[in-house]
Order: structure tokens, then C-alpha cells, then sequence
């Protein structure tokens, strides 16, 4: 219990096959997480590939997805004369758009019914953008089960709709059917509650404005078809102490407990030169999940382990965006990406987590 308590990491870069013989793996980060129908729980592991070849003397190189029914790579080539500025992760024309030299897919994992162990990996991506749909790539994903579907959201990134927000739904985990854009560009980590309340879907959001008068914070939007996404609200979580967060948004998909929504959600602060992403909870009312009841004391998820450790660029990083019970119901297997490189789990005692929960006045 101890280490796993403390994290367990499960999935690295060096485990993962590359899509294309052009790119290299250099991130696996940030997995969707539920339990299927045989008890295994299943992640979808956001893989992260970068063009081995970034450029030549005349030329920048960036990947994008060209297939509309496979998966199908092209790099483009940019003329170095129309380049502002390009660094091993973006290129910047002179216009001041951009590109990445990344992109990433979703890989499918099966763990064990423990939540701790792989049991397989898929050797080709599982999910991953079209031409239609995310050509530039797709972004950690949420998933949840309502009234017998599996629901996923995913950043979808594309040079029309820039950094947004998808939804796909499947019966089975494998074949995915794409329902497009529900919330527009710079709204990101969007997270559906398990189950309709009072009839609507209801979803969690973070829009991203460079401009604002208060701390930033997590929205709240109801739907009754999961298409189109209204009565929008901001839900200001409240901070102890006075602290500004860099960036709130919701982590894991809400859990129902007796008391209310148990949602990890993570935030970003800085300590000295050091941005420092961890995990917390808040505790929503069961009927109002607009409401706020409870906030842990304390931060529950905090990069301790050196795997979640990126000093080079001044970032220490758990981010969590999967949950699941654990077989005997009595604690949470929360898994996050660690360091922005790779996937792991924390084992934490369900008590513990609500016993750190403290009524919001």
C-alpha cells in the first residue's frame, strides 16, 4: 500500500512503439481511465511523437495527419524564409502562427483487475486525429459510462479550430464514433459527470484567456444531447492564504459518494522560478453541482517521485486525468501523467481523501 500510495509509474516512452519511422516517442502522458466489463481497467494513454528530423539548413519539418479512415503521417516542410522562430517543440512563421513538431494519438492499455500492472499495449495507435478531425494531433482524453455508452472527451488540435475540445462515444472501448468540436478553441480538460442530473448531461470546462480579474477557474455547462452545451457558469474554488494558481481546471472525471461529487481537479502554482502542477478536491453538491461544498486542506497529489520531476524546464508536474475504485471499494486509483513524459497511478485510501475535506463557508 505504501508505494503504491506513493506511485507507481506504468507506462514510459521506451514502451511504446512509434507510429512512423519518421517520429520518436518522447511522451506518455495524461490517460483516460475506466474499468471495462471483464474488471480490467482501461487507459488511454495520450503518446507523444516528435519528427526525428526537426531541420536542415533550408527547411523546418512538422507532422500532421492526413488520413480520413486510417491513420496516415505526412511531415510538412516549411521554407526557412517565412520562419520566425523554431525551437525542438514549435516553429513560428512570420505571421506569428505556429505549428508543433509533435504530435500526439491515443494508445489503448489494459492493466490488470489491481490497477497496477500492464497486461498489453497496443502496437498501433488506437484513437488518433483525421483530416476532419484533430489533423495536428489529440490530447488527453476523459472518459466515462452513461446509461450503457462509454463517453470521451479529447483536445482536438487543428490548424482551423486550433486547441478544442471533442467527444467521441463507443459501446465497446474499441470503435469510436466522432461527434465533433462541443466546446470551442482554448477550452480545454473538459470532464462529464457518470450520470444526467435532473435530465441533462453536465459537463466540467476550462476556457483560457490571457485576460482576467479574478483567479482562474473551472466552468460548469448542462446539455441534453451532449451536442450543443449552454447555461454556463464559473465555479470560483477558493483558495487558502491568499495564493494565485497559475491555471484550475478539472483533473478526473467526478465521482458520486454519499455526501456529494468528489472531483480531483488540478491547479498550477509557482514556487520561485518553479511551476509546480498538483492535485486536489473539492466535493459538489449532489442535485447543484454547481455548488461547491467541501475543499480538501491540502493539496492530495503533489510530484514528489523523480519521474515527475522536469527541472530543465523548470516544471514539476502530476496531472491527473483518470480514476477508478479499486476492486474492494476502498480506495481511489488515481492516474496522471508524470513530468509531462509518462503515465502512473497513486493508490489513496478513500477515507483519507474525504477525511481531508473541509466545509467551503
Amino acid at each position: 500500500m505504501a508505494s503504491a500510495e506513493k506511485g507507481v509509474l506504468l507506462i514510459t516512452p521506451k514502451m511504446i512503439k512509434p507510429s512512423s519511422k519518421k517520429l520518436e516517442v518522447i511522451g506518455t502522458i495524461n490517460p483516460a481511465a475506466i474499468r471495462g466489463e471483464d474488471e480490467k481497467i482501461i487507459l488511454y494513454v495520450r503518446v507523444i511523437e516528435q519528427v526525428k528530423k526537426l531541420e536542415d539548413e533550408k527547411y523546418c519539418y512538422c507532422p500532421r495527419i492526413i488520413g480520413e479512415k486510417k491513420y496516415k503521417l505526412k511531415i510538412d516542410r516549411f521554407d526557412k524564409k517565412n520562419v520566425k522562430t523554431n525551437s525542438d517543440f514549435d516553429v513560428v512563421f512570420l505571421d506569428n502562427t505556429k505549428r508543433l513538431t509533435f504530435v500526439s494519438h491515443l494508445r489503448k492499455v489494459v492493466l490488470d483487475e489491481s490497477g497496477l500492472n500492464v497486461l498489453s499495449i497496443d502496437k498501433k495507435p488506437s484513437f488518433y486525429g483525421i483530416s476532419s478531425d484533430a489533423e495536428l494531433g489529440i490530447e488527453d482524453p476523459r472518459i466515462v459510462k452513461i446509461e450503457g455508452q462509454y463517453i470521451m472527451t479529447y483536445v482536438s488540435l487543428s490548424r482551423n479550430g486550433n486547441i478544442s475540445t471533442s467527444l467521441a462515444i463507443s459501446k465497446d472501448l474499441e470503435e469510436w464514433d466522432r461527434k465533433g468540436i462541443i466546446f470551442g478553441e482554448q477550452d480545454k480538460d473538459v470532464v462529464i459527470f457518470p450520470e444526467k442530473i435532473k435530465g441533462r448531461y453536465v459537463a466540467l470546462d476550462r476556457p483560457e484567456g490571457n485576460f482576467q480579474f479574478s483567479q482562474p477557474h473551472i466552468w460548469i455547462a448542462y446539455s441534453k444531447d451532449l451536442q450543443s452545451w449552454g447555461k454556463l457558469k464559473s465555479m470560483e474554488i477558493p483558495t487558502r492564504g491568499g495564493k494565485f494558481y497559475w491555471r484550475m481546471g478539472a483533473g478526473c472525471p467526478p465521482i458520486k459518494t454519499e455526501k456529494g461529487w468528489l472531483l480531483i481537479y488540478h491547479a498550477v502554482k509557482s514556487e520561485g522560478k518553479v511551476f509546480v502542477y498538483f492535485g486536489s478536491v473539492i466535493l459538489l453538491d449532489l442535485k447543484n453541482p454547481a455548488r461547491i461544498k467541501y475543499k480538501s486542506r491540502e493539496p492530495i497529489l503533489l510530484p514528489k517521485n523523480s519521474y515527475e520531476l522536469k527541472l530543465y524546464q523548470k516544471k514539476r508536474i502530476v496531472f491527473p486525468t483518470g480514476v477508478v475504485l479499486d476492486k474492494e471499494k476502498k480506495n481511489l486509483l488515481i492516474y496522471y501523467g508524470g513530468g509531462d513524459v509518462v503515465t502512473a497511478v497513486r493508490k489513496i485510501p478513500f477515507k483519507k481523501i474525504m477525511d481531508s475535506l473541509r466545509r467551503v463557508k
